[in-house]
């Protein structure tokens, strides 16, 4: 197969493509419900240049989908969206992902220890949102073919907003 251009992604970039296309979409979602309550003209137009580039991300990601390995069909199936499950779960993977940036930064022992213990404290919560959605059928994290249908159905969401 030629690496240059593929038949088939492979599944690590179509998992961190997945998490790209889920987290942009309900930041669009976002934004574009946001931008009608900025007064300020500067404001509203990077509000409007967001938008066009989340849009524009969206569409081109979207493209490498038919790409995305296939494996086997599953019984389960995803039951609703639920926006703002998904919205904690985005926020909860950032927070994680945050505080592991912030500590290698941290040299004061007594902050290190703060960011340590909320660091902690995001991984717990991450753990329960996830939890959450899987039990109840809203991340199907071991259906990859689930998972990407559901990105491309929130991101056209998001686009036609």
């Amino acid at each position: 197969m030629d690496h240059k251009n593929p038949k088939t992604l492979a599944w690590h970039e179509t998992l961190e493509m997945h998490e790209l296309v889920a987290f942009q979409s309900i930041g669009l979602m976002k934004l574009k419900t946001g931008l009608g309550n900025i007064q300020d003209s500067n404001l509203k137009r990077i509000y409007q240049q967001t938008i066009e580039e989340l849009q524009m991300n969206l569409k081109e990601l979207l493209q490498f989908y038919p790409a995305a390995p296939h494996p086997g069909e599953s019984n389960e199936y995803r039951v609703t969206d639920s926006f703002l499950a998904g919205d904690l779960l985005a926020f909860s993977k950032t927070a994680v992902r945050n505080y592991g940036v912030a500590i290698t930064e941290t040299a004061t022992p007594a902050l290190r220890a703060v960011l340590k213990k909320q660091l902690n404290l995001a991984i717990n919560g991450h753990e329960r949102i996830f939890n959450y959605m899987y039990r109840n059928g809203l991340y199907q994290s071991y259906d990859l073919n689930k998972l990407l249908q559901n990105d491309m159905k929130l991101a056209r969401r998001a686009i036609s907003m």
